[in-house]
């Protein structure tokens, strides 16, 4: 018998629900007789391998244990990974038999235990989401107040930030709340009225502290230079900022700032190197805010997006032009996204490889600079001159006026009727007279406080930015009722596919009942998924489900890959599994795709870092292209994808493990069992003798161990072909000259075994044997996250009637998450 799963019992685990072999009354009996033939010889009491003992096991299930255990022998049976393979084997039928005994005793027992009922406990709004949500709202961005950098770091549930049992409110992130909407309605609605003024510097560009001698001694402080890129660990030039400019803008407005500058030495005779950046690329000039309040100049600080960006000419002093918007005391400060990875290193290399080429001393310190600003080709962009204006009148007051009063502004004989409409809009549906109650309340304490009226219009501003209406999705079904009603339904979709509030059509179709057809349902999430705004939902989706959110949370050593940093890998790793989902969900591309593919999207960095043929033709200019990668067995499908090589590392280092364990929770949704409490650990070899791979052999010799290690290394052997930052390799890095750099060896073996050679038959057996997992734990890990729930036992027959309907449609990503989105379950409260 083979070992890997059959066709045919693939289709009949899909109907397993569907079909009845055995009467109830027959389950326990079949469940016992199974147990006792296939598995008590290594999981009674008294062997338990994998910790498991199944001899008390039986059904019906009579707790929360029962029903993982059951679980588990599920998972164990459909993959084929128990009996081990060298015991005696179950036929089809009778694996089938036990598996569908299994689930219908799963669902028998679900919802007894540990249950919400299969309803969505009432959730707040994440952190992204409120802001979004703001924006939307005011007609602004609002990430240049930084309104959430104090929250409490959001709590996640299986890597979603959505479920709502998770998004607690503690009584500090209440009091968050209100400063925020203090903060936005005083800065951006309660600003003074204030006359547009110039500023002009031209000198005393005071730069950080080590190069404030080099750069008085060569130029007197008469420009002011961008040695390196944002951020770095010595920090000698990253940021810079004006000197007679540090109080920052007088209100919160767009201004207009001219910056004469010119890119120096890009044609510079020193290693390119020493700097590790392609000077084939112009450099780039950014605009970022800065707050002399809030922590060093010099250094990164907690609110800095950036504003506008522009390519500096090459050595002609050239005006460039931006609009930007400045918070009340923010000072515009200037980056070098693109500059090298550290000045101050780069300094101490010329002075010792090019000390001959300078008449001027170089100096013992080694870090001295004058005269190579003065004599040499040091790589910096040199600005020389820069002009603000500001703020920039707006027609009607600006949009965050007209989103609050209307286009005729203010006015106080309407305030409540004008402050109610922003509550309708702000709320995501018809507001109540319980609504109005609080409202009317609050601007009439006000007014007999004897603030102005329109203050007071501002304070109950605060007020509905702090109601539960406005931070919790507060679906108003009715106890009994369980299908969501349409307005609650709109809000569900929206945050769903666009992170963000309602608009004016959806709205519309939640307020004629339509919304509830299946019709224009389907209408509506068609042209939500055509419209830009989707990528709420896209960049969302690809954090929680792949875990993209921790993407640079453990960087390589900046001297071990220098372009991580320089070119701010991460943001292009993410781009292209973005720009994959976005074109899987654009044709209705097969989420098979995502297991294999044979195209992608890179830019030049990507392309250079894959070594594809596109890395000579591509310019950074281009952006992302769509390239094929037909014949490619290094590339294809999310494993080939950078972004989850690296999330799946841990920045120095790669391990069959880690990456095994990301595999079968991700691709696979069959997350391993917790470890023994006692893990030994392995064995690191610092002379490089060994690999990963002896020390993992090592390691399952351990009982405790190897149970799990047997289903978990395979699935991360073929992925030690890339490095930390997903860079193809054949060896391991050598670690002392006087012993070779071992071989990376890629073959494998499943507990099933199936086996594999490399990293393009892995993916092959993957995409042969298990893609029906993969597809279905997609459905499961979407329907997650726009309910904001975890799926639970009894959800488990709709989400296979699903998976059934829509593989006969051809898994499409479309179709998929089209009939996520109308299915049951979302629509349900």
């Amino acid at each position: 018998m083979s070992n890997a799963p059959t066709p045919r019992l693939g289709i009949l685990l899909g109907f397993a629900f569907l079909t009845t072999a055995h009467a109830a009354d027959d389950a326990p009996k079949l469940a016992q007789q199974f147990l006792g033939k296939y598995c008590l010889e290594c999981h009674d009491a008294d062997v338990q391998k994998g910790d498991r003992a199944f001899e008390k096991f039986a059904l019906p299930l009579k707790s929360v244990t029962d029903i993982i255990e059951a679980r588990d022998i599920i998972d164990q049976l459909t993959l084929k990974e128990m009996p081990p393979k060298k015991a005696d084997q179950p036929t089809d039928d009778e694996r089938l038999a036990m598996i569908r005994a299994l689930r219908e005793g799963t669902v028998a027992a679900a919802g007894k235990f540990q249950s919400t009922g299969s309803r969505t406990v009432m959730r707040r709004l994440s952190s992204r989401e409120y802001e979004n949500t703001l924006a939307v709202l005011f007609g602004r961005r609002v990430d240049t107040l930084g309104l959430t950098a104090d929250f409490p770091k959001e709590k996640t549930s299986q890597h979603m930030d959505t479920i709502g049992k998770s998004l607690v409110t503690s009584g500090f992130l209440v009091d968050q709340y209100f400063q925020s909407a203090n903060r936005l309605v005083e800065t951006r609605l309660g600003k003074p009225a204030t006359e547009p003024r110039s500023w002009h510097f031209n000198s005393h560009f005071l730069q950080y502290e080590e190069l404030s001698g080099s750069h008085k001694s060569a130029f007197n402080y008469r420009y002011l230079c961008l040695y390196e890129q944002p951020n770095t660990d010595t920090r000698q030039g990253g940021y810079g900022h004006i000197e007679d400019f540090k109080q920052g803008v007088p209100v919160s407005g767009l201004y207009d700032i001219e910056v004469e500058a010119a890119a120096l030495h890009r044609d510079t005779h020193y290693d390119p190197a020493i700097f590790g950046i392609d000077f084939s690329e112009p450099f780039i000039l950014g605009v970022v805010p800065g707050d002399v309040t809030k922590g060093h100049i010099h250094y990164p600080q907690a609110i800095e997006p950036l504003l506008a960006s522009a390519v500096v000419p090459d050595n002609t002093p050239t005006t460039l032009k931006f609009r930007v918007w400045l918070e009340a005391g923010q000072t515009p400060r200037f980056i070098f996204p693109n500059g090298p990875y550290e000045s101050r290193a780069s300094v101490v290399t010329i002075n010792k490889r090019y000390k001959d080429e300078f008449k001027a001393d170089v100096g013992s310190s080694g870090v001295g600079r004058a005269h190579i600003l003065l004599e040499g080709k040091l790589p910096h962009i040199r600005i020389s001159d820069i002009k603000i204006n500001g703020p920039i009148p707006e027609e009607k007051g600006g949009p965050e006026e007209i989103a609050v009063f209307g286009r005729d502004g203010f006015q106080e004989a309407h305030a409540l009727d004008q402050l109610q409409a922003f509550a309708e809009k702000a709320y995501r549906r018809p507001i109540t007279d319980a609504d109005r109650q609080p409202i009317r309340a609050m601007y009439e304490k006000r007014v007999a406080e004897k603030a102005t009226p329109r203050q007071a219009a501002l304070d109950t501003l605060k007020l509905i930015l702090c109601s539960p209406s406005f931070l919790y999705l507060s679906e108003i079904t009715e106890e009994f009722a369980k299908a969501l009603p349409t307005y609650d339904l709109a809000s569900r979709l929206s945050y769903a596919l666009w992170a963000a509030p309602p608009d004016a059509a959806l709205l519309a179709s939640a307020k004629s009942g339509k919304l509830s057809q299946d019709a224009e349902l389907k209408k509506q999430i068609q042209r939500m998924l055509a419209d830009e705004r989707v990528n709420g939902f896209v960049s969302g989706f690809l954090d929680s489900w792949l875990n993209l959110r921790e993407l640079g949370g453990m960087p390589p050593p900046r001297e071990v890959v220098r372009s991580y940093y320089a070119e701010d890998l991460p943001t292009s790793m993410k781009t292209e599994a973005s720009l994959f989902f976005r074109d899987l969900l654009k044709t209705n591309g097969s989420v098979i795709q995502f297991i294999d593919s044979d195209h992608s999207f890179v830019d030049k960095k990507l392309a250079k870092l894959y070594d594809l043929p596109e890395q000579k033709t591509l310019r950074l200019a281009d952006g992302f292209q769509k390239v094929s990668l037909k014949g490619n067995t290094h590339r294809g499908g999310l494993l080939g994808m950078a972004a989850v090589l690296t999330v799946s590392a841990n920045g120095v280092e790669t391990s069959p493990v880690t990456r095994g364990v990301w595999v079968t929770e991700n691709i696979l949704g069959v997350p391993p069992p917790p470890p023994p409490d006692v893990v030994p650990a392995i064995d690191p070899d610092v002379s490089g003798a060994t690999t990963i791979r002896d020390r993992l052999a090592k390691h399952r010799t351990d009982a405790a161990c190897a149970e799990c290690h047997r289903k978990i290394d395979p699935l991360g052997f073929s992925l030690e072909s890339f490095d930390p930052v997903g860079r193809w390799r054949t060896k391991y890095p050598q670690v002392n000259k006087k012993t070779p750099a071992p071989k990376i060896d890629t073959t494998g073996e499943f507990p099933s075994g199936e086996t594999y050679s490399d990293f393009a038959t892995f993916k092959k057996l993957i995409h042969d044997t298990r893609a029906d997992l993969f597809s279905r734990h997609l459905i499961r890990q979407i329907l997650t996250y726009t309910t904001g729930r975890t799926m639970e036992l009894n959800d488990d027959l709709i989400i296979d009637k699903l998976h059934d309907k829509v593989k006969k449609q051809g898994l499409g990503l479309n179709t998929l998450l089209t009939e996520c989105l109308m299915s049951e379950i979302f629509r349900s409260r």
